[in-house]
């Protein structure tokens, strides 16, 4: 009776188990089909060509350039308030051009904005000013600008939204629609809190380095390589303020620059994850005992204020990440979501924008954004087109920052000494590698030639004042080391690309000419 009792029992469960995997099985069906109608209404009634995820620098600027081409374009922003960062506060003269191409120039304006002309370096107790060259044939206006992020992204959100063909909304986008590997829109909650989903033949990831899209993408991984710790000293002003100063400082660097007409910011950077804490006090301590006393003299007052009043130190990861195209068809990755690398020559802005020129003139051409083969093509252009630039600054931002990180390596040392010396000689080395810094001549050939000089430079340095066993033997590990900064680079970018000269000439031929200032 009781192994009856436990059969009938077993065949419910059976029955129950069934009943409900069909039910979800035809719900989720139906909810397809659903979605598929939507979608098919959307474009019925007119909806977007292009879904941007993320109203930051990349999105709020590609929208614009896609709307001013006719595009109805639909944005998703998670908070359009004005973003509170420390990253994106420089724009090198290579991505006021940029701007300019792209009719976005006079959103630097009105901002409180802060003319840059170049570096200011110092090591040991020396100084060293390198600025932008005003000889070249760049074609325009030889200066960058040090801003507020938050107010430069507001600029750009006001630009994109002026346009009837752009809608800005907030709300926080939880997945992307998928039918057979193609991305058909995207599944977001809107600022009511209601789930819902916007439907378009392209939809572009521009979310950022937190990207939560990125991972169903491609299969880059980002490598945090640092943490940038910073804050804002206000009612203060640098002595020269249109420099970028930065300070090679142990165990890495520290810089100051001048964001508006009062207020400078202060950042340094540490390289272990084992950081002080903000909430204790520990690192508003550790700041004034172990790294204010490497701060030169005139600067260290405006250095310590910030922390004195009480300012608020933020954290954030210094990364990097190689470009990978996406592995799915109906979407485009770009901005720090796609290619990362260290922050410390400030230029992170100035290749998303040089993507968002180069894709939008690709795609200016196509009539229909949903045929999946022309925009395959239009990707690989883009990914050949972007490298004289992308290349360039990936493999200077990285390699400049391990070049400056201090080392008791005898060898590492004498190249972050050569590197001070290069910047310091004057004559075409310094404005050969300051245009390079500043976007101005986005060669990587001309930044290989320049690494190797340093490095051989150096390699003197070691051998003087006359060879020896133990000094050859430095210079061999100092050469070696040099090769490992760069041909992971070559290998990430493609070798052609890197020692193409055509390539960097095909860029600046077709997006570094003819700017009106």
């Amino acid at each position: 009776m009781d192994m009856a009792l436990v059969e009938v029992c077993l065949w419910m469960l059976l029955a129950f188990v069934l009943s409900w995997t069909i039910f979800h099985v035809t719900n989720r069906k139906k909810k397809a089909t659903k979605l598929a109608d939507v979608a098919t209404e959307e474009r019925r009634e007119g909806g977007p060509d292009v879904i941007i995820v993320g109203a930051g620098v990349g999105g709020s600027a590609l929208a614009y350039a896609l709307a001013k081409d006719g595009r109805q374009v639909h944005v998703i922003e998670r908070d359009m308030r004005e973003p509170v960062r420390m990253m994106g506060e420089c724009m090198q003269p290579g991505g006021r051009l940029l701007l300019s191409k792209l009719g976005l120039e006079d959103c630097l304006e009105g901002i409180d904005a802060q003319k840059s002309t170049g570096l200011a370096l110092f090591k040991d107790g020396k100084e060293t000013v390198a600025s932008f060259p005003v000889d070249t044939n760049f074609p325009y206006e030889p200066y960058g600008r040090f801003f507020h992020n938050g107010r430069f992204v507001q600029r750009l959100r006001q630009k994109a939204s002026s346009l009837p063909n752009v809608w800005l909304e907030e709300g926080t986008v939880r997945s992307l629609i998928e039918e057979k590997g193609m991305v058909k829109g995207v599944t977001y909650k809107n600022s009511s809190g209601e789930e819902t989903t916007a439907f378009a033949p392209l939809t572009v990831v521009c979310d950022g380095c937190h990207s939560n899209l990125r991972r169903s993408l491609n299969d880059n991984n980002a490598e945090i390589t640092a943490y940038e710790i910073g804050y804002i000293s206000r009612n203060c002003r640098l002595e020269n303020p249109d420099k970028l100063h930065l300070i090679m400082a142990k165990p890495s660097f520290a810089l100051l620059c001048q964001i508006s007409s009062t207020d400078v910011r202060c950042n340094f950077e540490l390289l272990s994850n084992n950081l002080p804490s903000v909430s204790n006090g520990e690192m508003a301590s550790f700041v004034k005992n172990a790294i204010a006393p490497q701060i030169p003299l005139k600067l260290r007052k405006t250095f310590l204020k910030g922390l004195d009043e009480g300012a608020h130190i933020k954290i954030t990861q210094a990364k990097r990440m190689p470009a990978t195209l996406s592995r799915k068809k109906g979407v485009i990755v770009l901005g720090d979501a796609f290619n990362m690398r260290h922050p410390v020559i400030a230029s992170g802005m100035m290749v998303l924008l040089s993507d968002i020129l180069i894709l939008s003139r690709l795609l200016k051409s196509l009539g229909n954004l949903g045929d999946e083969n022309k925009i395959s093509e239009v990707m690989k252009s883009f990914y050949v087109l972007r490298k004289p630039m992308s290349a360039t600054v990936n493999t200077l931002g990285n390699s400049f920052w391990q070049v400056l990180i201090a080392s008791t390596d005898e060898a590492k040392e004498v190249m972050r000494q050569g590197c001070f010396d290069y910047l310091s000689s004057g004559g075409f080395r310094t404005s050969g590698l300051m245009a390079l810094f500043g976007g101005m001549n986005p060669r990587p050939l001309s930044l290989i030639y320049h690494l190797l000089v340093i490095t051989l430079s150096s390699i003197g340095q070691l051998l003087s004042p006359f060879p020896t066993p133990l000094r050859i033997w430095h210079s061999l590990r100092l050469f070696g080391w040099s090769l490992k900064m760069l041909v992971p680079h070559l290998k990430a970018e493609g070798v052609s690309q890197m020692l193409s000269p055509a390539n960097a000439a095909a860029y600046r031929k077709s997006y570094m000419v003819a700017a009106v200032v």
